[in-house]
This record gives C-alpha cells, sequence and structure tokens, in this order.
C-alpha cells in the first residue's frame, strides 16, 4: 500500500513527538548533578559579573568613558556607579536599564533597599573598577571568573596601567593592638594587599558579607577586612588600559583629591578601630589622640577601660602618650631632686615587659611627700591646676591627697603621684583608694632605689622588685599577667 503525501507528514510528526517526548523523559531521570556538567556560555546565561565603579570623585572623573568601554565590549554588561550622594557635576551615563546609579546614603523619599549596593547586583560576581581603568579587549572579566574559580584565593586582580600599577603588600590587622601593619609580599602574586590601581573581582556574597563593603578609600577598606579574614589576592597577569582621558590632570584636582581622600582614609580608619599603620620601610602614620583631641576612652570604671570589654588592648596613640608623659615627669622630678619610683602596675609592667603593660590606662609613681616642695610644679598644682611650657597639666587630685599630670588639657591621659612618707620605718600615705596593690610596705624597699628600664627610657624602682610587687598583688604576679579587675573581666574570658 502506498501512503500519501499527507499520511507521510504526519507519520513525520508522530515520530518526531514521540522522540521528543523520550528525550524528556530520559532528562528527567537522570541525577541533577549530571545535567549541570556541561561547560557554562556567558552568551547563553547572560553576564556573570557586575561591574562596580565606587573610587571616583564628583568633581573630576572619567566615568563615563569607563562605562562606556565596557558596554563596547558587552553591549548587556551589568555597570552600577555607587556614590554617597547625588554626583555634581552630573555624571553623563547611558540611560539603559543594565546600568545604574547607586546612592547609598538613605534618603527619606526611598526605601530602604535603595542604600544598600547589593540591591543593584544579581550577578555572581562584582568586578570592582576603580576610576581611569578602560576595558579594551574582550573577555577579560571572563579570565578572572576563570581564574577565580581555579585558584586558591577569595579575590583576583589585574592592574591598571596607570602611572600606579597595582603591586601585592603583605598585611596584619590586629584589632586587639588597634594596628594595621603592611609589608613586603613573601609569596607575590598570591598576597593580603594591593597598592595602587586595580580591578578587584570577587564573589558578590563574599563582597556583601564584609561589614562596610563599600567604604572610601575601597582599597584600603577592602583589603582590610579581607586580610583579617584571611583571604588572599592573586594579582593576575592581565592588564586594564588607563582612560584615554584620565581624571585629575590638573594640579588643583589632584591637591583637591588627595585632601578629600586623606580625610576619607582618617575617618575610614578611626570608624573600624585602626589607630596605627605600620607602613613597609617602617614608616608610621597615627589616627588616634593626640594633645589636642580628648582621649580614646571614657571614664573607667572598676579599674576595667571599656575597650577591654571589646577584647581589645589600650590604643597605641595613648600609649605613646603615657610614655610620653612619663619620660616628661620623671625628667621634672629628677631635675627637682625628688625620690621617685615605680609603683603598681606600672611597676609590674617594667618588671614584665620593661614598658606600660599593654592594657594599662595610667603611669603610676611614688614620691617622698617630703619632697614636693623641691618642685615648683608639685608646689603650684597645691594652689591649683597648672598647665606648665610643653602643656602637661599638674593639678591636685580631686580624689584624695594625690598628684596627677596629664597630657594635656583636653586629653587627660595621665600619671599619678603618689605622695608616700615613713613613719616607724614603714612607708604609708594619707589616700587610700581600695586598690589591692595599694598598700603599706618597708622603707627599706626604696633604700636604695634601683633602675629598671620602663617605657623607652631607665627609671627608679624598689630594690628587690619581684618581692615588693608580690607584696602588693600576691605570688607569682609577674609570671601570671591578669587584668586589674579580674572580678569583672579575665583576661583568660569573662570574669
Amino acid at each position: 500500500m502506498r501512503l500519501t503525501r499527507c499520511q507521510a507528514a504526519l507519520a513525520a510528526a508522530i515520530t518526531l513527538n514521540l522522540l521528543v517526548l523520550f528525550y524528556v523523559s530520559w532528562l528527567q531521570h537522570q541525577p541533577r548533578n549530571s545535567r549541570a556538567r556541561g561547560p557554562r556560555r556567558a552568551s547563553a546565561a547572560g553576564p556573570r559579573v557586575t561591574v562596580l565603579v565606587r573610587e571616583f570623585e564628583a568633581f573630576d572623573n572619567a566615568v563615563p568613558e569607563l562605562v562606556d568601554s565596557f558596554l563596547q565590549q558587552d553591549p548587556a554588561q551589568p555597570l552600577v556607579v555607587a556614590a554617597d550622594t547625588l554626583p555634581y557635576p552630573p555624571l553623563a551615563l547611558p540611560r539603559i536599564p543594565n546600568v545604574r546609579l547607586a546612592l547609598l546614603q538613605p534618603a527619606l523619599d526611598r526605601p530602604a533597599a535603595a542604600s544598600r549596593p547589593e540591591t543593584y547586583v544579581t550577578t555572581e560576581f562584582v568586578a570592582l573598577v576603580p576610576d581611569g581603568a578602560r576595558a579594551e579587549a574582550p573577555g577579560q572579566l571572563e579570565r578572572m571568573v576563570e581564574a577565580l574559580r581555579v585558584g586558591k584565593a577569595r579575590l583576583v586582580a589585574a592592574p591598571v596601567a596607570t602611572a600606579n600599577p597595582a603591586r601585592c603588600l603583605a598585611l596584619n590587622v590586629s584589632l586587639r593592638e588597634w594596628t594595621a601593619r603592611y609589608g613586603a609580599a613573601p609569596a607575590a602574586p598570591r598576597c593580603d594587599a594591593l597598592d595602587g590601581d586595580a580591578v578587584v573581582l570577587l564573589r558578590a556574597r563574599d563582597l556583601f558579607n564584609l561589614s562596610v563593603p563599600l567604604a572610601r578609600p575601597v582599597g584600603t577598606s577592602l583589603f582590610l577586612q579581607t586580610s583579617l579574614r584571611g583571604w588572599a589576592v592573586q594579582l593576575l597577569d592581565l592588564t586594564f588600559a588607563a582612560a584615554r582621558q584620565p581624571p585629575l590632570t590638573t594640579a588643583h584636582a589632584r591637591w583637591k583629591a588627595e585632601r578629600e581622600g586623606h580625610a576619607r582614609r582618617a575617618a575610614l580608619l578611626r570608624a573600624l578601630g585602626i589607630r596605627l599603620v605600620s607602613w613597609e620601610g617602617g614608616r608610621l602614620e597615627w589616627f588616634g589622640c593626640n594633645k589636642e583631641t580628648t582621649r580614646c576612652f571614657g571614664t573607667v570604671v572598676g579599674d576595667t577601660p571599656a575597650y577591654l570589654y571589646e577584647e581589645r588592648w589600650t590604643p597605641p596613640c595613648c600609649l605613646r602618650a603615657l610614655r610620653e608623659t612619663a619620660r616628661y615627669v620623671v625628667g621634672v622630678l629628677e631635675a627637682a631632686g625628688v625620690r621617685y619610683w615605680l609603683e603598681g602596675g606600672s611597676l609590674l609592667g617594667a618588671a614584665r615587659h620593661g614598658d606600660i603593660i599593654p592594657w594599662d590606662y595610667d603611669v603610676d609613681l611614688g614620691i617622698y611627700l617630703e619632697d614636693v616642695g623641691n618642685c615648683e610644679q608639685l608646689r603650684g598644682a597645691e594652689a591649683g591646676s597648672v598647665v606648665d611650657e610643653r602643656g602637661f597639666v599638674w593639678e591636685k587630685a580631686v580624689e584624695g591627697d594625690f598628684f596627677r599630670v596629664q597630657y594635656s588639657e583636653s586629653n587627660h591621659l595621665h600619671v599619678d603621684l603618689w605622695p608616700f612618707y615613713p613613719r616607724n620605718g614603714v612607708m604609708t600615705k594619707d589616700t587610700w583608694l581600695d586598690h589591692r596593690q595599694d598598700v603599706e610596705f618597708p622603707e627599706h624597699f626604696l633604700q636604695p632605689l634601683v633602675p629598671l628600664p620602663f617605657a623607652g627610657f631607665v627609671a627608679q624602682a624598689p630594690n628587690n622588685y619581684r618581692r615588693f610587687l608580690e607584696l602588693k598583688f600576691g605570688p607569682g604576679v609577674i609570671e601570671n599577667p591578669q587584668y586589674p579587675n579580674p572580678a569583672l573581666l579575665s583576661l583568660t574570658g569573662s570574669g
């Protein structure tokens, strides 16, 4: 029997449908993992990376050129330009759906989500691109993605061919010591941080799980947070071009950007609790208190400063001020012929560290009461507060019959001077503050006094200071560190 054309077409259609149904049925019975093993194609699934531009100056930038360069490589490339407030002069950005301007400062007329940068990112990866960079070759972002996938680093970076291309640095962040230490990277191209201009790519979930994902300066903020978490960055053999019309080409623009950048950086470090930055080569930058500011902590309650509850020790700027004040006060006392000695926790710090105890908040010195009249500053302090020619404040303490020398009128970090006098061979005083080390002691510990290194200079200390300290604090006090009030807070855990 011969088939007509119509019958043949119908048979072919039925056969094709049966084959499709058979394939779909077979596919549904395959394991999920086997269905996902095929190679990913960006063209099929769309872009996997959002370009996020955060580091730029509103008054002078090359952001429009940056955006256009990425769109030329891929017209569907998602781009987000993030600013705290609406940039002025306005940015000339394309009015297309995949280019967004994100304003990060909350506003009365916008929902909360509008000020969160993660609202604008729906891709798996984010590329943080600095102003002055330009995409010149296709596939650069995809190459970075693949490098991140196959490598062990949590971030990958590609330098930008500016006058300041990125280089590797080692970075150690100690929250307990309020300090960031930079140095040469021992294992480049894997490093802790970068210095210079780079495009940095990481997973979006990693970026937005940081405490402050887009704080400026972006490089400083990002690497402080990632290095603290132990995340490495790999510097790739891949370079992004510099802008054809680079920003900040005039001296005035560079001066303004440098001034504002320094202010942003100082504010960021203070907000993140970094008070000291040690740079490669040993240069130090301080971001804590000084003579013109208040100290970094408030009134101390129960001998336990607030920073100890934050699992931090004394801010380094405070230790520096205490060392400076102690050295100065000792110099004045020695010049005036006032017999003094390291007391309490300061003597303990000298015996244990040769320095102030890392979590201490003042310095204690004992003096002979009968020598007070030898010192002009102490005589003046008995009549009222005295600010000397170096800006230190000498005064009688309001808590009792002792003296206090403050770092400045603004900054009340201080050295306490405790006047003792002998009575029947025992040193005593008129004011006791119920500290455990605040006890009488035999005068023979002061006859003679002995030199002891302390806080960068040599101070006078009781002879046989180990026995002296154990009389004050108990046996084994030098070898067994403890916070000043273990009943409130212990060095090994909460009290």
